[in-house]
């Protein structure tokens, strides 16, 4: 089995940081790559105010946080990845933008270095194929944000060997998380349930059965769910949402996967939710006020 000692990321968006923070804070040597400088530094500011505010908690020292930045380094060339025993691809969800990534990156690593993504709904099976090593490569899914949600799901591609999986099962408890394992079908655990529900509720939105607040108020008051699934949809990204939906309708061939024509057509709008300003709540006010 391959010992993991020095873990790669693609991407330095909310995911990718997120990851770094959490293997560079468990004692991992983390190289984090974007396309951009002024991404990695946006990035890296990010991770230290996060450390800043588990020292202001009491759960962090300031020697601990001079630590955990001092494990990462970044990039903007594939190449940094080359000593690498494993890397998590972790860009936009977007199925062809992930299989050319990673046929760019598959030269640049060692024969023995493993491969994941944190791809939240496309097939692993497929972005396997698109390397030099399907079987050791799998699905690492998780949970946005990345430092305060505990579940990663553990998916296996058609090819994924045991040893990679025991591999990545063993790094994903070393860094404080709980590991699901899902079977490769669209969206996997989470996402095949929360998606169709996030679904619903902008259907529930479009056909006038309530407002914006109606819909958020009664999930919260109802079914006790810590935010309404339109405020949700909002904080995942209502891109990233409809992306997933897609992948479900196209995957399973069932119209009850059909996006919301509205989902739709907010995404057309650029309104994608809380990171753009304007989603079902308009974040230029404090708080936010529903858009409908």
């Amino acid at each position: 089995m391959t010992t993991i000692k020095k873990i790669g990321i693609i991407g330095a968006g909310q995911m990718g940081s997120g990851i770094a923070q959490v293997c560079a804070q468990a004692g991992y040597a983390v190289t984090l790559s974007d396309i951009s400088e002024a991404a990695l530094e946006k990035s890296l500011a990010g991770i230290s105010r996060n450390f800043d505010r588990q020292i202001q908690k009491g759960k962090l020292s300031e020697t601990d946080k001079t630590a955990a930045l001092g494990r990462i380094v970044t990039g903007t060339d594939l190449s940094i990845f080359g000593d690498c025993d494993l890397v998590v691809e972790a860009a936009t969800e977007n199925e062809a933008l992930k299989r050319d990534l990673l046929k760019k990156l598959v030269p640049h690593l060692k024969p023995e270095a493993l491969i994941a993504t944190n791809t939240s709904s496309i097939s692993i099976t497929r972005l396997a194929a698109a390397t030099d090593r399907p079987a050791k490569f799998m699905g690492m899914h998780f949970m946005n944000p990345v430092p305060v949600m505990q579940l990663v799901e553990l998916i296996r591609g058609i090819a994924t060997d045991e040893p990679t999986f025991e591999a990545i099962k063993e790094l994903t408890l070393a860094i404080g998380k709980t590991a699901a394992v899902a079977e490769d079908f669209p969206a996997f655990i989470v996402n095949r349930i929360l998606l169709p529900m996030i679904n619903e509720a902008v259907y529930t939105l479009y056909e006038g059965v309530g407002g914006v607040d109606a819909i958020d108020t009664a999930l919260k008051l109802g079914a006790n769910h810590p935010m309404g699934p339109l405020e949700l949809a909002d904080f995942i990204g209502l891109d990233t949402c409809l992306a997933v939906m897609q992948v479900l309708y196209e995957g399973l061939a069932d119209s009850k996967y059909r996006p919301c024509p509205l989902l739709v057509k907010y995404v057309e709008a650029g309104w994608i939710g809380k990171k753009y300003g304007r989603g079902f709540y308009d974040y230029s006010q404090t708080p936010p006020v529903p858009t409908r």
